[in-house]
């Protein structure tokens, strides 16, 4: 594994079909009181001048039965996909302005 990936925070999604999909974790922010993350496909290429495509889900953090803390990564409601969407686009927009700027 390279330096490259052992930086990266992936993690593996399950769909509801079975199909397993990894995800990067590109940043986390809460909105009204919960935590969202935003994921996205850590082998898409950039190069095409296309914004890569993310991914935002509810993260819901419990302790195992050993004590050690994890997170639960669950789809958002409808209703919040919007605002959520929004959010996240501004986050990123910051972020690139500032790698940029």
């Amino acid at each position: 594994m390279n330096e490259e990936a052992l930086e990266k925070d992936l993690i593996e999604l399950t769909s509801e079909d079975g199909d397993a999909y990894t995800f990067e974790v590109y940043d986390y922010f809460f909105y009204n009181g919960e935590e969202y993350a935003i994921l996205q496909d850590p082998d898409e290429d950039e190069s095409g001048g296309k914004e890569k495509s993310i991914v935002i889900m509810k993260v819901n953090p419990f302790t195992d039965e050993n004590g050690e803390e994890l997170e639960e990564f669950v789809p958002i409601e409808e209703e919040l996909m919007e605002a959520l969407i929004q959010v996240a686009r501004t986050r990123i927009l910051e972020e690139t302005d500032e790698e940029n700027g």
